[in-house]
């Protein structure tokens, strides 16, 4: 081929802005129009919904009771535990952007943002028990160290290590250590709010999801006995709303325990959680088991490879790859299921912002402003986990021939 033939064949440069409207908001007249009602609509419903929050809200209750939300009862010579195990979140995201880039960055730069935002805002944070608009600002700082640390070449098992370490300091800074004075033992009876939530939902999402490949895998095993459970815990569960599994686990477990052993309050809901989460996971991974075609375990076979191996290197990938989407509707729902914790005691986000309301006459009529406010916690973290499930199935090209 010529320098002239070669010179002519090139890839089509990336649309413009304008090119871009003009394809997909413009294209027809009937386009066109849907596109100007659509703009016309979000107009008059922004600038309503923006005049009441900023002229008409009243957010007292909020801007008042930040360390409740935010942490429960937990005591406030002891929150520094939980900014301390934030900041080290923090520092890790920097650390798994320079690792991994792509989803994670979007993460860790959108949550420097948020914290920069957080020190903005006119509110006061005396009540946390430490100099928190300056903690606001360090956690960015933290984010670009982590991310600079993790440029030196580290390599993607390091960064897991680093998460399993965190999560083993997050359980000691959190329960504390008998004896040490500077570390007292936090009853757990104490912890509530966005604290609570995230811990019930973290424990539950990341326990189901193994107990539930189990379940699937021994629902699809020849061995009866195994097979024969697994169906019937499945089936069983499934079969009962998750207010009863809490109340069971929460009520009727310690009566079948022996005299003086007790199981904490908050592990009892967590353990029913995981275990109702487990069992929707299990048919999820069920289905894309049966999805993938018998020629992969033929294929499989032919190369030599052992059940094990075939299902664990062949089978079971591409069945995960295929339910993305339900796996993560599932970790969703796990997410707002938390605020069901309140039947068993637990004041959680929403049981907190019930409780502030109730402690205030003068409170009571704002329930508009608390309720929108729980709301948007909970659309910020479920969108983001839409938003990372969306993200992972383009990179492992879900739904492309």
């Amino acid at each position: 081929m010529s320098a002239a033939a070669s010179s002519c064949v090139r890839p089509p440069e990336p649309p413009g802005l304008i090119r871009w409207l003009r394809k997909n908001l413009f294209s027809t007249w009937y386009n066109s129009m849907l596109t100007l009602l659509a703009i016309a609509f979000l107009y008059v419903v922004l600038r309503g919904l923006l005049t009441w929050a900023v002229q008409t809200a009243n957010w007292t209750p909020i801007s008042s009771s930040l360390k409740l939300i935010a942490v429960g009862q937990y005591p406030p010579d002891q929150v520094w535990r939980i900014a301390t195990i934030v900041s080290v979140a923090t520092l890790l995201f920097g650390f798994s952007w320079a690792v991994w880039g792509g989803t994670v960055r979007t993460f860790a730069l959108a949550l420097a943002g948020a914290f920069v935002v957080l020190a903005l805002l006119p509110l006061s944070f005396s009540n946390l028990g430490f100099e928190t608009r300056i903690w606001f600002l360090l956690n960015p700082l933290l984010i670009w160290l982590g991310y600079l640390v993790g440029r030196l070449g580290v390599r993607p098992r390091g960064a897991l290590l680093g998460w399993l370490l965190a999560l083993i300091l997050a359980y000691f800074l959190l329960m504390g250590v008998e004896g040490l004075i500077w570390l007292p033992p936090v009853d757990t009876g104490l912890w509530g709010g966005l604290l609570l939530t995230f811990l019930l939902a973290i424990v539950g999402i990341g326990a189901s999801f193994p107990i539930g490949v189990l379940l699937a895998l021994g629902r699809q095993s020849k061995l009866p006995v195994l097979k024969g459970f697994c169906v019937l815990f499945i089936e069983m569960v499934r079969g009962v709303p998750l207010v009863t599994i809490l109340f069971m686990a929460s009520i009727i477990l310690p009566l079948f325990l022996p005299e003086g052993v007790r199981i904490d309050r908050v592990l009892r809901a967590m353990l029913g959680m995981t275990l109702f989460a487990a069992a929707y996971m299990a048919e999820n991974v069920r289905g894309g088991l049966q999805a993938i075609p018998n020629g992969q375990y033929e294929a499989a076979k032919a190369v030599g490879l052992n059940g094990f191996q075939t299902m664990a290197l062949i089978v079971l990938p591409q069945a995960l790859r295929l339910v993305i989407p339900a796996i993560v509707g599932q970790f969703i729902a796990l997410f707002m299921d938390t605020t069901l914790a309140l039947i068993v005691g637990l004041l959680e986000l929403l049981a907190i912002g019930k409780a502030v309301l109730e402690s205030n006459a003068d409170w009571r009529l704002l329930t508009m402003e608390m309720f929108l406010f729980v709301a948007a916690v909970f659309w910020v973290f479920n969108f983001s986990m839409s938003y990372a499930s969306r993200r992972l199935e383009a990179a492992l090209g879900v739904g492309e021939r």
